[in-house]
């Protein structure tokens, strides 16, 4: 594995390559993210494309990405990582309704919201379009107000 560093407008974001695939992307503080020795050596020439998609949803408001990915996990976390892909640009969908869409048992959005946690490829793999049940912000790992940052960004409110 190596990792490049880029500027973006919620401060530096870590791009994790692995197998030549966008394993990780995080912000400076990130809630679980792995230790940096995990990441090997730094090359800010790795990931170019995944870079250049991220600087134009920041920039140009790129509403998908097409960036090879790396998903590690459980393959619960797996699923979930998978299911957050489909929510839409500039949408949002509660952890409840997640796990309904993965057909899980009700009582699962806790479990559902645990892997949704962890996603390591925020951003590409949009955890942030995920709220609690009464459309408030819940946890992020990059922080509550990056969070609203790219909703706000995904509604047109307010454009880094």
């Amino acid at each position: 594995m190596t990792f490049a560093v880029m500027d973006s407008p919620l401060g530096p974001l870590m791009l994790v390559e692995k197998d030549d695939r966008l394993a990780g992307v995080y912000m400076e503080q990130h809630r679980h993210r792995p230790p940096m020795e995990t990441f090997g050596d730094r090359d800010d020439s790795v990931l170019p494309a995944a870079a250049e998609q991220l600087t134009e949803y920041f920039e140009q408001g790129r509403t998908t990405f097409d960036i090879p990915l790396h998903l590690g996990g459980t393959p619960f976390q797996q699923r979930v990582w998978t299911a957050l892909q489909d929510i839409p640009y500039g949408e949002t969908t509660t952890y409840g309704e997640l796990a309904r869409t993965l057909g899980l048992v009700p009582g699962a959005s806790r479990a559902v919201g645990l892997a949704n946690g962890k996603n390591p490829i925020s951003i590409i793999v949009p955890c942030h379009r995920v709220v609690g049940s009464t459309g408030s912000l819940t946890g992020y790992g990059g922080g509550l107000d990056r969070k609203q940052a790219l909703l706000d960004h995904e509604r047109g409110d307010a454009l880094f």
